[in-house]
């Protein structure tokens, strides 16, 4: 087992060792932000037929090419194509069809006339321009071709991705699984949330903010409840989520006196891979997989540090990354910027840090500051963070003025205050 590892080289274990899940059949309904796990070929052309563009009328253009505002065209309206129904006859000459937006072209005609641009009286219209052949129609396949592959595997499905696959009466598709997270907090000092926090007790909120941080990129958590520190209650909590993909603990991973995660981890039959990863917030942090030789079939399990800070931040670091590759996603990390300090940051060389910060634009630049104390136990820093910024482990100062990178937290910050146009 590896110790006091870099975050890059942890990072890099935990996905080597992260399986891409099966798959899943899902209504249409449900697929939006899935994974598309199966090449979609379309079965029908779509358009499936020339199509009126607008509500207007069908022509001929030979009838109309000499049509000038010196001297209009007149043509008899023949019958008329409401949307959803099939022409029955054909245009002949000297008439017109009068059809509607999506309505099917009929035969003999070859361009629409929008019905602003034609002058009706009774049964006939007249038009003092000559329209192109073509001219407000949707061509048969214009969009999508018969047999032709529209997506492929992979994709991240978008509303639009669904718009398609309804238009080709797709009413199920296939798609990743989502991973299922065992989630387990571990301390005899700890509540739920409607318990009593007197007596040095405190609220157990690590699992909540996990499970919370499963559900923002997809994942199912399941709460396993709280695990006294015996090694017994422990065993009994982690036994419960084997049948899980990915397991998290929160808290006895270090070495402590009741510290005891790590052995039952091993007597359960997981293979940990490394302990200790050199930064702060986080530096305890297991990361193991279930099988022979660490290989298997069996969940991934995370032995998180009990701090709450130090519990997300490890999550945002090496679990999220994991879950999203197991969901098929190729694009794996937050957005990265390059921001300027707003303040001077300090620390001692060794670890990287990830430093809680908010962000402002100024100046047509973004500006990082610190949300305040760093302190591993102060959850308020994190709900405040709109931001992780990267410390490097041999660096000691940054300085005012200087530049850094972050990792954004917060996705409305990067959205506009105005549509831009």
């Amino acid at each position: 087992m590896q110790t006091g590892i870099t975050p890059a080289q942890a990072l890099h274990r935990v996905l080597e060792h992260t399986p891409v899940l099966g798959t899943e059949t899902v209504s249409l309904r449900d697929c939006a932000g899935r994974i598309l796990a199966e090449s979609v070929v379309a079965g029908r052309a779509l358009p499936p037929a020339d199509n009126s563009a607008m509500d207007g009328y069908a022509v001929r253009t030979g009838d109309l090419a000499d049509a000038c505002e010196a001297l209009p065209i007149s043509l008899r309206v023949a019958f008329e194509i409401p949307a959803g129904v099939a022409p029955d006859r054909e245009v002949g000459c000297g008439e017109a069809a009068r059809i509607l937006t999506g309505a099917p072209l009929p035969r003999g005609a070859d361009a629409v006339v929008r019905q602003e641009d034609a002058e009706r009286d009774g049964d006939r219209i007249r038009v003092a321009s000559a329209p192109r052949p073509g001219e407000h129609v949707r061509r048969a396949g214009e969009d999508v071709l018969a047999g032709e592959e529209v997506l492929r595997p992979g994709v991240c499905l978008a509303p639009g991705h669904v718009g398609l696959l309804t238009s080709l009466g797709r009413g199920y598709v296939a798609v990743r699984q989502r991973p299922r997270v065992a989630l387990v907090s571990g301390g005899d000092e700890l509540v739920e949330p409607d318990g009593d926090p007197g007596g040095g007790r405190i609220v157990a909120s690590n699992a909540y903010a996990l499970a919370a941080q499963c559900r923002e990129v997809g994942a199912e958590p399941l709460y396993l409840g709280i695990a006294r520190d015996t090694p017994e209650e422990i065993e009994r909590r982690l036994r419960a989520g084997l049948a899980c993909d990915v397991l998290v603990s929160s808290a006895g991973v270090s070495v402590g006196d009741r510290d005891y995660v790590r052995a039952v981890l091993e007597k359960l039959g997981c293979r940990l891979l490394f302990w200790g990863v050199a930064m702060k917030p986080g530096y305890p942090l297991a990361f193991g997989r279930f099988g022979e030789n660490g290989n298997g079939r069996g969940p991934l399990v995370f032995g998180l540090p009990g701090n709450p800070v130090s519990a997300m931040v490890t999550f945002e670091e090496f679990v999220r990354p994991a879950l999203l590759h197991m969901m098929g996603h190729t694009h794996l990390y937050r957005p990265t910027l390059r921001v300027r300090l707003g303040e001077t940051l300090r620390k001692a060389p060794g670890r990287m840090h990830f430093v809680r910060v908010v962000l402002a634009r100024e100046g047509g630049e973004v500006v990082a500051r610190s949300t305040g104390g760093q302190g591993s136990g102060l959850l308020r820093s994190m709900a405040e963070a709109q931001a992780l910024l990267l410390f490097p482990a041999a660096s000691t100062e940054l300085r005012e003025g200087e530049y850094a990178t972050v990792q954004v937290l917060d996705a409305s910050f990067l959205a506009a205050d105005a549509p831009g146009f």
